[in-house]
């Protein structure tokens, strides 16, 4: 059940994703080598609280964290940790969702630490290039297929692979909801796009292999063969004529 939000929904959906995008922002100039992930979890949980809303992941299903610190070959849901301490030419996604007035929004970055090697800044730059030809498909009438299609083909090109085990999620009320949005696909299949529909697109892209595992700690994912992966993401508004970036950052605009 896809929802369709109101135009007060879609009102209460900017504030929320907002603050998420506030959240990246802020927490930008602390990403830095010698900088621990747990001490980055604090920084972004307190400015949530601060402003009123709470980071949805903490106690979601368990994880223990308040946003997502996912370094290196951790493809995603990286739980944050004093012992995770940044180093020089590492790669760091910070995943934050901030649930305020009973709406959540979802938005992370590939952040560079020190520097990066060019082989690793061209997978964050092409990734980055990747969700953002995913957005430009969003239209009503168009198919959620669509988004995958455009990512799946650019990744490619660019001699690199899509993780198809994790997607992303419509978004609303509940953190999760339908529908499923994969990064690989054909154009023309999937549910069809409508104005209100609010979604993630977020993909994660891999130097090397698309296969991934899960440590024991039933949280983290890695890419199989230890090379780097990269991900961004932004919530997104089907409009009546095209899309809006509801998590975009002033250093986008």
């Amino acid at each position: 059940m896809i929802s369709i939000k109101s135009s007060r929904e879609i009102e209460l959906m900017r504030a929320t994703s907002k603050l998420a995008a506030a959240t990246l922002e802020y927490i930008e100039p602390f990403v830095k080598p010698g900088v621990s992930t747990e001490e980055l979890n604090q920084l972004c949980h307190d400015y949530i609280i601060k402003h009123g809303a709470y980071p949805s992941p903490l106690n979601y299903h368990g994880f223990p964290k308040s946003v997502c610190t996912s370094l290196n070959e951790v493809i995603c849901h990286g739980i944050p940790s004093k012992k995770d301490v940044l180093k020089d030419g590492d790669i760091l996604n910070i995943d934050v969702t901030t649930y305020l007035n009973k709406f959540h929004g979802d938005t992370n970055k590939t952040f560079l630490v020190g520097n990066v090697s060019d082989e690793v800044k061209k997978l964050v730059d092409v990734t980055y290039r990747c969700m953002m030809a995913g957005i430009e498909q969003v239209k009503p009438g168009g198919f959620i297929g669509d988004i995958g299609a455009v990512i799946e083909e650019l990744a490619h090109r660019e001699g690199y692979s899509v993780v198809e085990d994790y997607c992303g999620h419509g978004i609303g009320r509940e953190f999760h909801e339908d529908p499923q949005v994969v990064h690989v696909g054909k154009r023309g299949t999937g549910p069809q796009m409508k104005p209100g529909m609010t979604f993630t697109i977020e993909p994660m892209i891999n130097l090397g292999t698309k296969h991934c595992k899960v440590l024991k700690d039933g949280w983290t994912v890695l890419t199989k063969d230890g090379k780097f992966s990269a991900q961004f993401e932004h919530t997104i508004l089907v409009t009546d004529t095209g899309y809006e970036i509801l998590t975009i950052r002033e250093e986008e605009k």
